[in-house]
């Protein structure tokens, strides 16, 4: 069985064709038209998923299914859009699965859709770094902060789908001078505040960093020639990263810890401070509990999302 896996993000949308063991067969990349709108980015991705298909019949190999991890969160069940932000504007209250299922032909069954994080995670504990496991934690930090947790195959997604915004909890090291720093989402005084990658940038410039306006990366350059503020603005974001993913694991109790995203991706310099965070925030109980990069880079939630339709017997946890 073959089937095409969709990552939808908010810059860029990947999909690629992917066997039954996991195997990604070949895959193309395409920008999101994040500025048209649901019904524009439905015909986008239904021409590459089209594309795909056809490359896939030229070599042999039939595929009458699509996954898609989409942003935004995401019902399951329907294949629609709750709600998104405005990475992707128009995004809300789209009928991914109906409307693919209408410009690809093919039954809306065979179409299941899940928030683009539950598919990285899902990607990880099939084929990457929690395979072979009962449950994972997967917490992803980038742009944004997100996280999934697996259990028994299964990503659990909350009673409303919401599941997952891990990056929207308070954290202590979110503030400053003793007033919450604002989060994205309206609120204050959150993990995303400091830990994401734009966080970081905002974090180095209210330190009273050089002028200019570094982004994240520029920042753990700036770190690497000795800069003492990109140093204490790497170290202060990745310990409330270590401390938000130790809260977490308390919480759940995961087999695994799986770590991902563009700053796990910076390597020692923030990787290093953020597992000793997470190994001071653990319960005695869980103190060997493994803390793993994430393996499979940008496959991942093309995986995933082609591991949503594998499975006849697939269903959601809805806690």
């Amino acid at each position: 069985m073959y089937a095409v896996g969709v990552d939808l993000g908010g810059t860029k949308t990947a999909a690629g064709v992917v066997s039954g063991t996991g195997e990604v067969l070949f895959s193309e990349t395409i920008p999101t038209l994040n500025r048209d709108g649901g019904e524009a980015i439905l015909d986008a991705t239904a021409s590459l998923v089209a594309g795909l298909i056809g490359r896939a019949a030229a070599a042999g190999i039939i595929v009458g299914h699509v996954g898609v991890g989409s942003a935004g969160a995401i019902d399951a069940h329907k294949g629609e859009v709750v709600s998104a932000t405005e990475a992707i504007l128009g995004w809300a209250g789209t009928a991914i699965s109906a409307g693919l299922a209408a410009r690809l032909h093919l039954p809306q069954a065979s179409i299941r859709v899940v928030n683009d994080v539950h598919a990285h995670a899902l990607g990880e504990a099939w084929t990457g770094a929690a395979a072979g496991t009962a449950s994972s934690l997967l917490v992803a930090f980038g742009t944004g902060v997100g996280g999934s947790y697996v259990l028994d195959g299964t990503p659990v997604l909350g009673h409303r789908y919401v599941g997952g915004h891990v990056g929207h909890f308070a954290s202590p090291y979110a503030y400053q001078d003793g007033q919450p720093l604002p989060c994205v989402c309206g609120g204050a005084g959150h993990v995303e505040a400091l830990a994401s990658g734009p966080a970081i940038a905002e974090a180095y410039r209210r330190l009273g960093g050089k002028a200019g306006s570094p982004d994240a990366r520029g920042v753990f350059a700036l770190a690497a020639h000795g800069d003492a503020i990109a140093i204490k603005t790497i170290g202060g974001a990745a310990a409330a990263a270590g401390q938000a993913v130790g809260g977490l694991a308390n919480i759940l109790d995961p087999e695994v810890v799986v770590v991902s995203g563009g700053l796990s991706d910076a390597g020692a310099p923030w990787w290093r401070p953020m597992e000793r965070a997470v190994r001071a925030e653990l319960l005695p109980a869980l103190a060997k509990i493994p803390v793993l990069p994430a393996s499979l880079g940008n496959a991942a939630a093309i995986i995933g999302a082609a591991k949503l339709v594998f499975t006849d017997s697939l269903t959601f946890q809805r806690n």
